[in-house]
């Protein structure tokens, strides 16, 4: 069925609104997150919307696998829809009462261990392949956690991934992306924009632990499989914001000598906030350099040449560098 890709994205989006539709008075009732002196809100909120991005993925992505020419024969697709479940679950749970940090990385690092030796594709194969794994089951430990801590803002995660799912999606449309993670790519996209007007500025609803924690996970392995692919440096340009604020965000704080597991308002685009941005200026910001992100992940691959991939992470590097410190700057002083 050729128009099965193109209807993912808005299955996945109406489903998505729909069951945050029918499932918002139980977040409402049992899922309220309260502000605290760590909170960008300021009245209680349902939080747990999440849930409703990973179910409406999880479904539209079965229900047109087979249509659009995609075998479930193999582990590799089963098992990441176990393990974004399992990340799902123990997100829903601490949502509601939170859990054990040491618990909740034992949980994680099982699913994204479980995901990674099971993917297809190699980063570099150059290298033993029990060294690369072992690495990309650290960086896929990460991955999942600063999608987690950088869901602190109404809209920040979609302006973070919805450039990536949207370029990927369309990537695989050309025919220069898998099938399996091209149909991913677009349940992800869809269920975000599904979710989009209930988490739009001021929020009536948030992501939860639920959906940021199985959408690090999914978005690790979109990566994986388009490094896998030949595409290594795209798939380190276009999660680079959210990667760059999260990691030096930490370094930082651990040579504070903070407690790093804690909940913080210490990223870049929290800092901005308080440096006077607005937050549709915040995440607007971030939206349009991960747009320009994904061009220039897109040029390394429609040119795939050394000069062109030093030139493409260059000019990243120095893009999401130029916005941190804009970030990191009292807008009196900027201005």
């Amino acid at each position: 069925m050729i128009l099965a890709p193109l209807l993912v994205v808005p299955l996945a989006a109406l489903l998505s609104a729909g069951l945050i539709v029918l499932l918002k008075p139980l977040l409402q009732r049992y899922a309220l997150a309260r502000p605290n002196a760590r909170s960008s809100h300021r009245v209680p909120t349902p939080q747990g919307g999440g849930i409703a991005i990973v179910a409406a993925g999880l479904i539209t992505a079965a229900v047109l696998a087979m249509p659009a020419g995609i075998t479930l024969a193999g582990v590799e697709l089963p098992v990441l829809a176990l393990s974004v479940l399992a990340l799902a679950a123990i997100g829903a749970v601490d949502d509601i009462r939170p859990l054990p940090a040491s618990l909740r990385l034992v949980i994680q690092a099982g699913a994204v261990a479980a995901v990674v030796l099971t993917a297809e594709g190699r980063l570099l194969p150059s290298v033993p392949l029990g060294i690369e794994r072992s690495f990309a089951i650290l960086a896929g430990l990460w991955f999942v956690n600063l999608v987690n801590f950088m869901d602190g803002l109404d809209w920040m995660t979609l302006a973070e991934f919805v450039p990536p799912a949207a370029f990927l999606f369309a990537l695989g449309l050309s025919g220069r992306y898998a099938p399996e993670p091209t149909l991913v790519a677009g349940a992800l996209l869809g269920g975000l924009l599904g979710f989009a007007p209930f988490n739009r500025p001021v929020a009536r609803l948030f992501m939860g632990d639920v959906g940021s924690l199985p959408i690090g996970l999914v978005v690790a392995w979109l990566l994986f499989r388009l490094a896998g692919e030949g595409g290594l440096a795209a798939a380190l340009i276009l999660p680079l914001y959210p990667l760059a604020d999260a990691t030096l965000t930490l370094l930082w704080r651990l040579r504070r000598g903070d407690a790093v597991w804690q909940a913080h308002r210490s990223h870049y685009y929290q800092v901005a906030t308080v440096n006077g941005f607005s937050v549709p200026e915040t995440v607007g910001s971030v939206f349009a350099v991960q747009a320009a992100l994904a061009g220039l992940a897109g040029a390394t691959l429609l040119w795939p040449s050394l000069p062109v991939t030093l030139a493409c992470l260059g000019l990243a590097a120095g893009l999401v560098g130029w916005l941190l410190r804009r970030f990191a700057t009292p807008r009196a002083a900027s201005a």
